[in-house]
């Protein structure tokens, strides 16, 4: 009997150490594929960082935008063409649900726009959901992996690109000069505190508006997005401004969804760690 007992221990705990090997084998492969993706699209996007930007070059733009781009750039500010960004947070999916930690990385490119986040969303501890979000040459896709191994959801299409492409937009807070008009980004005034910015990108067209406080500050962005199939207003909030290589932009933001049933907060990120025209991945 006891030697029955050693033989289904041990078959248990083999089962147990192949179950967490297969586990790691599948978060490197998974890093590794996106590590690809991003050098993929970083080699893709050329560098445009020997422009430089000048207070001239905003005259006729709307006056809040004006005093957006005063306040975020000093006069001979170089073109950011790439960024890499850390970020801590919580996320939920319903506005039932209690709210999860969340931690990731962004990588983007800003000559043609882009963008790949990866992250891990912990609900219990010793248990987390990997996802990968990306947006280059008008394309979105949304992956979702249990434990980094298991896919649990994968979504792209029209309705994936066009809100990949806002929320590139949206996170642009975060790299001023890919704000500036473009080949595929131009602005129009509404008012003293806000403008819309439409943005252009492989037939992919999207809108919103930038709301601005008197020092210059996003505090807000408003667009109509895909929920599923169905467009909704959604908003993002920007606070806590700091300065990083001279530019100023916000490390805490909110992401909500404005539904009729009421406001759905569903993300609430802080930037920890942000770098300028690095093309490189984090280890």
């Amino acid at each position: 009997m006891k030697k029955v007992l050693k033989i289904v221990i041990g078959v248990f705990i083999s089962i147990i150490l192949l179950f967490f090997i297969i586990i790691a084998l599948g978060g490197l492969i998974l890093k590794r594929h996106v590590h690809n993706e991003v050098a993929k699209m970083l080699i893709e996007s050329e560098d445009i960082s020997d422009r430089v930007f000048g207070y001239d070059f905003i005259n006729n733009l709307p006056e809040p935008v004006q005093r957006y781009f005063k306040y975020s750039l000093p006069d001979g500010q170089k073109y950011i063409s790439y960024v890499r960004l850390k970020h801590t947070g919580t996320f939920r999916t319903k506005p039932e649900q209690k709210w999860m930690s969340i931690n990731g990385i962004q990588y983007f490119s800003t000559q043609k726009p882009g963008f790949i986040w990866f992250a891990k969303v912990k609900p219990f501890p010793l248990f987390w959901i990997s996802a990968r979000d990306k947006y280059f040459k008008g394309n979105g896709d949304m992956l979702i992996k249990l434990l980094s191994n298991f896919t649990i959801g994968h979504s792209d299409g029209k309705e994936i690109s066009q809100g990949a492409l806002l929320r590139f937009v949206a996170e642009s807070a975060w790299f001023p000069t890919a704000l500036l008009p473009s080949n595929y980004l131009q602005w129009e005034a509404i008012d003293s505190n806000s403008a819309r910015v439409i943005v252009s990108d492989s037939r992919i067209n999207v809108s919103g508006v930038f709301y601005f406080n008197e020092k210059g500050e996003i505090t807000q962005f408003l667009a109509e997005r895909y929920m599923g199939t169905i467009k909704e207003k959604w908003i993002c909030y920007y606070k806590s401004y700091k300065e990083f290589d001279g530019v100023k932009i916000p490390v805490d933001g909110e992401a909500m969804w404005s539904l009729k049933s009421g406001d759905f907060s569903y993300a609430k990120f802080k930037v920890t760690h942000i770098e300028f025209n690095n093309p490189s991945l984090y280890k």
